[in-house]
């Protein structure tokens, strides 16, 4: 399966129609048509329903985009490395994080990392940790900012100074407002909304304790700034971590903590035994210092 093949199949993906895919790639159409034809023998499953005026995925399809844009991002992303000057410090450095009030230090750290070394960029991606780690894995990501627990046998990490608070978001008028913390017994009866995450699932379980399977879950999901629309509509109390305050405020909510309190700890990781190119070398010596500073 070929990266030129590939790059053809987004573009009709992407255009919903093969001779308008053509006259982007500058090819013809009869080329393209039998290029996409090739391909679909060789991957042996139908790609695309063809209509008579744009044509959609099949299941099959749909899979293969996925992965097709994976392939494109790494081979564009090693390119990348490997045609960069080893004197010339300068590239991306992709970062992946959840909601975190970490992420004010982790910004520092970038920061300052661009002031010796402005030619370089970063680019953020906005997810849970266990999506951040596995897109480490799999390389599309360099580092990761990831809330615990997670595991981290493949992965070497520095873990941030301070914690994140689990606190109950609710409605600003809720008569749990009145309260300074909240405890288990006062949410079992209550429409949750809880993180996504099947590991933070586990420590919330063990902070409810016998409750947690009693519990009214109506909604999970994995961020903050989604999460408050279904908290401000009133359909239910939602428990996050207090760094993601930031983003819903001035939406008239109010922030209780658990009582007893519940925190979790955050490691800054990236994949254990892994080539650096010259750039994400210096980035993880220069954090290594950075970071070690406020451990102090």
């Amino acid at each position: 399966m070929e990266i030129r093949v590939l790059r053809y199949f987004l573009a009709v993906v992407r255009e919903e129609n093969i001779t308008k895919a053509a006259e982007v790639l500058h090819i013809t159409q009869p080329t393209l048509s039998r290029q996409l034809a090739l391909l679909e023998e060789e991957v042996g499953a139908k790609l695309f329903h063809r209509g008579t005026r744009k044509i959609a995925l099949t299941d099959a399809g749909t899979l293969l985009r996925r992965r097709a844009e994976e392939i494109i991002d790494l081979s564009d992303k090693t390119i990348q490395e490997l045609s960069a000057q080893e004197e010339q410090v300068e590239g991306v450095i992709r970062i992946g994080a959840g909601e975190l009030g970490a992420m004010a230090r982790i910004a520092e750290l970038c920061g300052s990392f661009r002031e010796k070394y402005p030619r370089v960029r970063f680019d953020f991606n906005t997810a849970t940790a266990d999506v951040v780690k596995e897109q480490i894995e799999r390389g599309n990501l360099d580092v990761g900012v990831l809330l615990e627990p997670v595991s981290m046998e493949k992965f070497e990490y520095i873990r941030l100074a301070g914690r994140e608070r689990w606190i109950v978001l609710m409605r600003g008028d809720d008569p749990l407002a009145q309260c300074e913390a909240i405890r288990a017994e006062q949410l079992e009866s209550l429409p949750l909304v809880l993180p996504r995450r099947l590991h933070v699932q586990g420590e919330l379980a063990n902070w409810f304790g016998e409750r947690f399977g009693r519990l009214n879950v109506a909604y999970t999901g994995n961020l903050t700034t989604n999460i408050a629309l279904l908290v401000q509509k009133g359909y239910g109390y939602a428990i996050v971590v207090e760094g993601s305050l930031p983003f819903v405020e001035g939406s008239g909510l109010a922030v209780r903590p658990l009582s007893p309190p519940l925190a979790a700890s955050v490691a800054f990781a990236w994949k254990r035994e892994q080539p650096m190119n010259t750039v994400m070398a210096k980035f993880i010596e220069h954090a290594k210092c950075f970071l070690s500073m406020e451990q102090a």
